[in-house]
């Protein structure tokens, strides 16, 4: 794990501990690490926190309350890193840790600096803090006007939002079940632009629907640039230039999306393919458009990984890539385009935000599977 890693963990106690949840891998399962992972998370708090943390497997209200939004927008049930002492914070991120590759945990953490960067250059004076959410933008929030959430334990907000709407500290993880290797469980962690909804059932791992997004997408730390999607832009480019000239008419499509169609609150909704098909594609561009998926099926455990990643291979042929918006993109930065990639167990959506600014510096990006979102393949009675 390199330097950036650690400072994006709070230090070198959670890399211990991740460490520690790591080193018995050969003797363990994914799941068997995960549940311990998690019954360690769980023992580090008092009883108040845990009540806030644990709630019902089949908590449907709890399950679907994520989004896009800071939490100060859309309230997020379980508790914030912000709440926890060191020890916690180290065990909850380790529990995380234990449940993604890593590359997906160091996406995870490139996601959450970023908004750490946010909080301290465009927080704005108090009693001002950020813009408000568009109409309509990552899902309702439970107050159903936009307003401040609600307190209580669903949103674990006071009536009014005064502090900080940015930062890595405002990340909240929950627990829907209880940790088992055996019956379904679930874990969510997330906040702005992050939104990891992992359902366990036995040996299975899914990771839809989860969000990723970046704002900025591109920002510099420790003389590191960094760009947490920047696969996610640069390989899709790369699939668009190496298609030929009727494959490229097919593809991008005569319209403009602005936004994510399957985002938050979106869960049930069903679009028609639309664009290139893969079995339209030679052996080289099919190859590139898995490995564009790659990027979001590999940010689970590399066994939940390969798994999905041998679905998608399977479904291929029968998989479409959709492109809207610009084609070309400044080498080093993101595209500023929207596209999609769809299949019978798959959504992929890349989403540049349009509402003011670089569009290439702020993203969206969604990760579904309309079959099995939550794991209702492997939790249904």
């Amino acid at each position: 794990m390199n330097a950036f890693s650690i400072r994006t963990t709070w230090g070198i106690g959670v890399l211990a501990l991740i460490c520690l949840s790591l080193i018995p891998a050969h003797e363990q399962t994914a799941t068997s690490r995960i549940v311990a992972a998690a019954n360690t998370f769980l023992s580090t708090l008092n009883d108040k926190q845990r009540q806030t943390v644990l709630f019902a497997f089949n908590d449907e209200e709890q399950r679907k309350r994520w989004s896009n939004l800071p939490v100060s927008f859309v309230p997020r049930g379980g508790i914030s890193l912000k709440e926890m002492n060191t020890t916690q914070r180290a065990a909850a991120m380790a529990l995380v840790a234990s449940a993604l590759s890593a590359r997906g945990f160091e996406k995870v953490q490139q996601i959450m600096e970023g908004d750490e960067v946010n909080k301290n250059t465009d927080q704005g004076p108090p009693g001002n803090r950020g813009p408000r959410p568009p109409a309509g933008a990552g899902g309702p929030p439970p107050s159903g006007n936009g307003g401040p959430p609600p307190s209580g334990r669903g949103g674990n907000r006071p009536p009014a939002w005064n502090g900080p709407i940015f930062g890595k500290d405002l990340y909240y993880i929950s627990i829907l079940g209880k940790p088992s290797e055996k019956d379904p469980w679930m874990l969510q962690f997330g906040g702005h632009h992050l939104a990891l909804n992992v359902t366990i059932a036995g040996e299975q791992g899914v990771l839809t629907p989860t969000l990723t997004g970046a704002q900025p997408a591109l920002y510099t730390i420790d003389g590191k640039t960094v760009r947490p999607l920047g696969q996610e832009s640069d390989k899709a480019l790369a699939l668009l230039n190496a298609l030929d000239e009727n494959q490229r008419k097919q593809a991008i499509l005569s319209y403009r999306l602005a936004d994510l169609v399957l985002g938050p609150g979106q869960d049930g909704k069903t679009i028609q393919p639309e664009g290139l098909k893969a079995s339209d594609m030679n052996e080289r561009q099919r190859a590139m458009l898995l490995d564009v998926i790659s990027e979001w099926a590999n940010i689970i455990h590399e066994s939940a990984a390969a798994a999905r990643m041998a679905e998608m291979k399977a479904g291929l042929n029968d998989t479409w890539f959709a492109w809207s918006g610009p084609t070309t993109a400044t080498p080093g930065h993101n595209i500023a385009a929207y596209y999609r990639v769809q299949g019978p167990n798959l959504v992929i959506e890349y989403a540049p935000q349009k509402l003011g600014g670089d569009p290439a510096m702020h993203v969206h990006t969604m990760y579904r599977d309309p079959t099995n979102d939550y794991g209702r393949k492997f939790t249904a009675k």
